[in-house]
């Protein structure tokens, strides 16, 4: 067994009256079963911290900020039942980022009228670093639920009238799930006062064009001195967003959703699929073929993977008889003779 790792000694800084405020109100009625969790607790303690900050620090000439360490150490000193477990503060505070990071966050990509801009917040801690309003979701609750509330937080706007449950982009940032909900047709007009304290310190409109399609994208320093790697929270979803604010179709499969299956069974579901293949005759493949050609004799929207110079993302051209899926199928198709064992070792 590892040994415990030195404790840090922290000075008490925060007066007293002020820690029991704020520990009545976040930890000491919490039920006796929660407080056997401590990875629960800190849940708690950090809501105990933000309320400090946010109350407290900019108001009262006696209270200094602090880092959630020290406002941690302060709180296990001050409660009877954390005291005998000062010695494991480092790696409870580590449990419990690592557990904070399996938390699914929730949020919104709000775009102006025209598609043309996206709003972004700049935390009040990291200045360097520009995302999307979002934050994690509280046991129980529907993540559409906790998208509003989160945005409206952040950024004092209630997006609950324009919010399609079913129109989203996922992401998977640092082995945690990002769902941000589109919210379209804004108005740039529109002010935008964030809620919480000492959280968010701005909240400014963004030409789309402008965010990088990768780190090493020298766009934003060129257009708007800005490096790249402040929008490293946004470059999961900068290409697809491109792709809908140039009114490309997004299909429901281009999100990157988590599936609820294990490794195990995607695995035996695949290999199901591969070992019965359907089996079908030259009539049936032949009725395969008419259809396809009768469906690309209709017009629909095509992803061209040819750019120009000034392009950012593919373009999206309105061309007859070529989907995304398929390929035109010529009239000569219905020529062939296919060898089905040739088929089926394909698939």
């Amino acid at each position: 067994m590892e040994e415990d790792r030195p404790v840090q000694v922290i000075k008490h800084t925060i007066p007293y009256d002020i820690l029991n405020d704020v520990l009545t109100r976040f930890i000491i009625l919490v039920p006796e079963a929660a407080k056997q969790n401590l990875i629960r607790i800190c849940f708690q303690i950090e809501l105990a911290h933000w309320f400090y900050l946010d109350f407290y620090v900019a108001n009262d000439e006696r209270c200094r900020p602090c880092s959630m360490y020290e406002f941690s150490a302060h709180v296990f000193q001050h409660i009877p039942s954390l005291k005998s477990e000062i010695p494991r503060l480092h790696d409870i505070l580590q449990e419990w980022k690592e557990y904070k990071q399996s938390v699914p966050t929730y949020g919104a990509i709000i775009l102006s009228e025209d598609l043309t801009h996206v709003l972004l917040v700049q935390s009040y801690w990291a200045k360097a670093s520009w995302g999307f309003p979002k934050g994690k979701v509280n046991e129980d609750e529907d993540p559409a639920h906790c998208a509003i509330r989160e945005v409206l937080e952040e950024t004092g706007f209630d997006i609950s009238p324009y919010l399609n449950p079913d129109e989203y982009l996922e992401s998977v940032v640092n082995d945690q799930l990002v769902r941000l909900y589109l919210i379209k047709n804004i108005p740039r007009s529109t002010e935008f006062k964030p809620r919480t304290r000492c959280e968010i310190k701005a909240c400014n409109w963004f030409a789309v064009t402008d965010l990088p399609n990768n780190k090493k994208d020298s766009t934003p320093r060129v257009k708007i001195g800005v490096n790249a790697s402040a929008f490293f929270m946004v470059l999961p979803f900068t290409k697809r967003l491109k792709l809908i604010c140039n009114g490309a179709y997004f299909p429901r499969r281009y999100r990157q959703k988590s599936s609820s299956l294990s490794e195990t069974e995607l695995n035996a579901s695949k290999h199901k699929s591969r070992s019965t293949p359907k089996v079908e005759n030259d009539e049936t493949l032949r009725q395969s073929a008419k259809k396809r050609e009768r469906k690309h004799s209709k017009r629909q929207l095509v992803f061209n993977e040819t750019t120009d110079n000034n392009a950012s993302c593919p373009i999206v051209q309105d061309l007859p008889a070529t989907t995304i899926e398929d390929f035109p199928a010529p009239t000569s198709w219905l020529n062939f003779k296919f060898n089905k064992m040739a088929i089926l070792d394909c698939l």
